[in-house]
């Protein structure tokens, strides 16, 4: 298994999931792009780091670790990190499956009470899904998977593509089988 590994994919894709499995079968240190990108805030996820604070940030929790599997999307403010990179397994999932993941995992973090309408988080919730639902169809301007492309095309180091709604389980097999060696 190689010891520099990128997950990246759309909102809702399993890049987070994928990353764990790695790390918990293969001993690699599991971080994820969002820990660095977001200042921690309450609710999560709405005030973004500095890109420079960011980098930093990244690289002082991996320093440390010969043996690491990043998730998320760092297209733009980490290129600097491309060169790094061992490995990238970009995952690609049906756009209704990513949506129906992203809504129970809006009920699960915040409470279905909170995302429901009328509920404090609704709002955010509505937003964010809606984001997450112009992934396939957005262009280069916004996280995409014109973007992804365009990002991955320009990479030194190769790119393992999974596609469709597999388990966990069968996209560790199939890393395991392409990357043994």
């Amino acid at each position: 298994m190689p010891a520099r590994i990128h997950v990246v994919g759309a909102s809702g894709s399993g890049t987070t999931s994928l990353a764990s499995a790695i790390a918990g079968g293969h001993g690699h240190r599991h971080l994820d792009t969002d820990d660095f990108f977001w200042l921690p805030t309450d609710p999560p996820y709405c005030e973004p780091r500095a890109p420079a604070a960011r980098l930093a940030l990244r690289r002082g929790a991996l320093a440390p670790s010969p043996r690491w599997v990043l998730s998320g999307s760092l297209c733009g403010w980490g290129d600097p990190l491309i060169a790094e990179f061992d490995l990238v397994i970009f995952l690609v999932v049906p756009a209704e499956v990513r949506l129906a993941r992203l809504r129970a995992r809006e009920r699960a973090r915040y409470g279905p009470e909170a995302v429901a309408p009328g509920g404090a988080r609704h709002r955010a919730s509505v937003e964010f899904l809606e984001w997450a639902a112009r992934y396939d169809a957005g262009d280069i301007q916004m996280r995409s998977r014109a973007l992804h492309e365009a990002w991955l095309a320009a990479l030194p180091a190769p790119v393992l593509r999974l596609e469709g709604d597999r388990s966990v389980a069968e996209q560790l097999r199939r890393v395991e089988l392409d990357r043994v060696g």
